[in-house]
């Protein structure tokens, strides 16, 4: 009798069960929660990844160096795969390079460029199927810095190492290697008309030049490829002769009207005397003007000091945002954000932001603009036992910094939020990757090598318990960002 009850109360249990998750399914079709359903007519057209997410975020992982992947994480509901199946995964399919440093990213196209640092692969991902699409050429290893205009009829890229301009020509499958002693950056318009690249521990800017069919080298070029029958040359941009301005150029940010390419330098930061923006003439820059003689006249129209630091520019279209960092009595850095006006070309305000290199300029959702950079830990802060983080949230509403995460390296019961694997209570690590989650207030960082997000309204983060990668977190870019500016 006892067994006999003891059936009849499982058997109950079971139908009750049973009827509850009916009940919970019929609920929610009803209440019209409907998981990873696309709408019949997707934004621009963009077809269903197989991944079935409409809010991805991929990161390029590194595991040791030599094994690496490209991770897709639903960044809607700020976990590594399937709502129904905590093992499910995704990933860039096809794709083996050991390490995906740099994540070239081109949503609207609805594909992206990943460059690995260890082989000096490039390749081509398609965002709809998720999948390698091929190469997009070799380029040396450990390239120092690359530029990928829209349009993606060239890749440039420049590798101090070698000492070579490299000009990857998509519209002939030729690939040229200019010569250029200790060239460490370069800098290329979306128009793919101005080439620009700089040379480490030098005030001289230089640029490139596309030769017509059987035009010989231009005068004055450092170098030209081939040297037969010449079709690219690399020569020096003049500076002001009455007031040189070109300290230590490292980037350069271009008009939308194809008027002024502005060129930050790095002065005290990378060497030099003074940091500043040069503006210069873009047409005198273009690939297609020709000097005729050595003497051809300086593009420069003018500069502006920025007491700041200059290593990192973005713009809203009338302010220009400039990130850098200023020598203090000390010997120290720290680091600074300026405002210049465009309409003026005035420099309206500065605020301390976090120490380091900065390398990472982006605009997130309630009125923010987010800095990110590396090897904060050496800097004025660090010194003060200040919050000597890599990321800082700027309210360009209110015209306040904090650097993020919130942490007070002299409390001693003061913790970031979600530690990396160093276990560092006070510092996550260098800031190498950064996306905006467009219309989510979200953030995406590759930060001290793993994924952390937060949130644009507030600076705080969000539990990263459920977006961590195996591995070290290199890049970050948002696959369904609206526009290109996302990342």
């Amino acid at each position: 009798m006892k067994n006999r009850r003891l059936f009849s109360q499982s058997f109950c249990a079971q139908i009750f069960c049973g009827l509850l998750l009916a009940m919970v399914a019929f609920g929610l079709s009803s209440c019209g929660v409907r998981y990873y359903k696309f709408p019949q007519y997707t934004f621009a057209n963009r077809p269903v990844p197989p991944s079935k997410l409409d809010t991805r975020v991929m990161v390029g992982v590194t595991v040791n160096g030599g094994l690496g992947s490209l991770e897709i994480l639903d960044a809607k509901r700020d976990i590594r795969g399937s709502l129904f199946n905590a093992n499910t995964t995704f990933s860039i399919s096809g794709y083996a390079a050991g390490y995906p440093s740099m994540i070239f990213n081109f949503p609207e196209q609805v594909m992206g460029y990943v460059y690995a640092k260890n082989d000096g692969s490039l390749t081509k991902v398609d965002y709809g199927k998720e999948a390698s699409a091929g190469s997009g050429g070799s380029l040396p290893a450990n390239t120092d810095s690359i530029a990928v205009p829209l349009g993606f009829s060239h890749v440039y890229a420049a590798v101090s190492a070698s000492g070579v301009l490299v000009v990857i020509d998509n519209t002939t499958g030729r690939t040229f290697a200019l010569n250029l002693p200790n060239v460490y950056r370069v800098a290329a318009n979306q128009g793919d008309t101005v080439v620009l690249a700089m040379v480490r521990n030098s005030n001289t800017l230089y640029r490139l030049i596309k030769l017509n069919a059987n035009q010989p080298a231009v005068p004055g070029a450092v170098d030209c490829q081939p040297l037969a029958l010449p079709v690219y040359c690399v020569v020096p941009v003049p500076d002001s002769t009455t007031k040189p301005s070109l300290d230590r150029p490292v980037g350069a940010y271009f008009s939308l009207d194809g008027s002024t390419a502005y060129v930050l330098n790095c002065g005290q930061e990378c060497g030099g005397n003074a940091s500043s923006v040069t503006m210069l003439q873009q047409g005198a820059l273009r690939i297609d003007n020709f000097p005729t003689s050595t003497n051809y006249p300086s593009p420069v129209t003018g500069s502006v000091a920025v007491p700041g630091g200059a290593t990192a520019v973005l713009s809203s279209g009338t302010t220009l945002y400039i990130a850098g960092q200023q020598l203090q009595p000390d010997g120290l850095f720290t680091g600074f954000l300026s405002t210049m006006d465009l309409a003026s070309n005035t420099i309206t305000g500065q605020y301390s932001i976090s120490d380091g290199y900065h390398t990472k300029l982006l605009f997130g959702d309630d009125n923010t603009l987010w800095i990110g950079s590396q090897g904060c830990a050496t800097g004025e802060r660090a010194k003060l036992k200040q919050n000597y983080n890599c990321l800082t949230r700027f309210d360009m509403g209110a015209k306040t910094a904090a650097v993020v995460p919130s942490v007070n390296p002299s409390d001693p019961n003061s913790r970031v939020p979600y530690p990396n694997a160093n276990e560092n209570q006070y510092y996550y690590g260098d800031l190498t990757g950064l996306c905006w989650v467009q219309n989510k207030h979200k953030m995406y960082t590759a930060y001290g090598g793993q994924v952390h997000a937060f949130n644009t309204a507030d600076g705080s983060e969000i539990n990263n318990s459920l977006i961590t990668v195996q591995g070290t977190a290199l890049d970050v870019a948002y696959l369904d960002a609206i526009t290109n500016d996302a990342n």
